[in-house]
């Protein structure tokens, strides 16, 4: 497994390639949603905790909100707009100063989850090589 994270240039948008389907679907909704979860709370005890809800209904919601956009993304039901309209990311994450090492941190923390699934390396390789390069598109702080 390749878990290499690309090195950031502030204001790069490269473009993104789509996870494979079949990482959602051999890991399921409830599988994607623990994934997510599990990573959120290695976000809450890391050193960019202060960009997560510290509040155990606040993380949940946005616990949903990313795994709905993750199920989404991965050619699942369109919760994320459903419930949030369009994503615009950036654009939602623009009130948070995300640097390049908060992206490395975000990207770690999902290397620790990624491992521990039992599915096939190639759809574990595509959702990785998907948040490498989306990871991007949020950073919007340059290092202080």
């Amino acid at each position: 497994m390749d878990f290499s994270i690309t090195q950031f240039e502030f204001g790069q948008r490269p473009g993104v390639t789509l996870p494979s389907p079949e990482f959602l679907e051999r890991l399921t909704e409830e599988g994607m949603r623990k994934l997510v979860s599990d990573h959120y709370d290695l976000l809450s005890k890391s050193e960019v905790k202060h960009l997560f809800p510290r509040i155990d209904e606040a993380l949940d919601k946005a616990k949903q909100r990313s795994s709905d956009f993750f199920i989404q993304i991965c050619g699942g039901h369109p919760y994320f707009n459903e419930n949030r309209g369009k994503p615009l990311l950036a654009k939602r994450h623009a009130p948070f100063a995300i640097t390049p090492e908060a992206r490395e941190v975000w990207l770690k923390c999902y290397i620790q989850v990624l491992s521990k699934l039992e599915l096939p390396e190639n759809l574990i390789q595509s959702f990785w090589n998907y948040l490498n390069v989306f990871s991007f598109w949020m950073v919007n702080t340059r290092e202080e």
